[in-house]
């Protein structure tokens, strides 16, 4: 008796004690090369997404995660950044949600918005400091149709993409941007701006339509 119930507790600690450190070690584990047959999955669950409820956003993150001593030093533009998610353009909104969505359900990556909606006084501020190569109403972001968001891990927004951890995570974000209709700043040539995506057509009309406006009102 003695010996099976000491067997009986060796088998209930090979059972138990694996999935606790699991759980335990669970925000430290790392991001799985992604295959073709997760990203496959993930475009589905985009489409899905997109076909069926109404996201709404995620709860905002503690004020810190923008304003601590890393992000005063390295990042000071993002501190003043509008991350009003009613600023954005619905359609927009959708897609970039649908993607947090997919990215938190099936990577464990949880995104935040950075920055939505950016008037022309602070476009032009950034322009000025070499942080977007776009003038006044040129950024899709005047429009409320781009958007830049990061991974946030361990309470603190990501942005070395040195890190593996964090490149996979842009990466990711660039792909299922780009299957959900998106532009990806990550694919650009002249400045690489992997927290954008933006609704490219949809901008390039609404510049269309405002410069006819100005256009309109000049000639009358």
């Amino acid at each position: 008796m003695r010996r099976h119930g000491v067997l009986a507790v060796v088998v209930a600690l090979v059972l138990v004690v694996p999935p606790l450190l699991v759980v335990s070690l669970r925000q430290n584990v790392e991001l799985k090369p992604f295959r073709g047959t997760d990203l496959a999955e993930s475009h589905s669950m985009i489409a899905e997404l997109l076909r069926g409820e109404r996201l709404v956003p995620p709860p905002a993150p503690p004020p810190e995660v923008f304003t601590n001593a890393e992000m005063r030093r390295f990042h000071p533009e993002v501190i003043s950044a509008d991350r009003r998610w009613d600023k954005v353009d619905g359609a927009l909104r959708q897609r970039v949600l649908a993607i947090y969505r997919v990215m938190k359900q099936q990577y464990g990556v949880e995104m935040v918005l950075v920055e939505g909606f950016r008037d022309a006084e602070r476009q032009k501020k950034l322009m000025g400091k070499g942080a977007s190569l776009a003038g006044a109403w040129r950024s899709c972001h005047q429009y409320g149709l781009a958007v830049d968001s990061a991974p946030l891990r361990d309470g603190m927004l990501q942005w070395d993409m040195e890190d593996a951890w964090t490149r996979q995570a842009y990466f990711l974000y660039g792909e299922l941007a780009k299957e959900a209709g998106l532009t990806w700043g990550g694919d650009w040539t002249n400045l690489k701006d992997y927290v954008h995506v933006e609704s490219r057509d949809r901008c390039l009309a609404a510049r269309r339509a405002r410069q006819a406006r100005l256009d309109a009102r000049n000639g009358s």
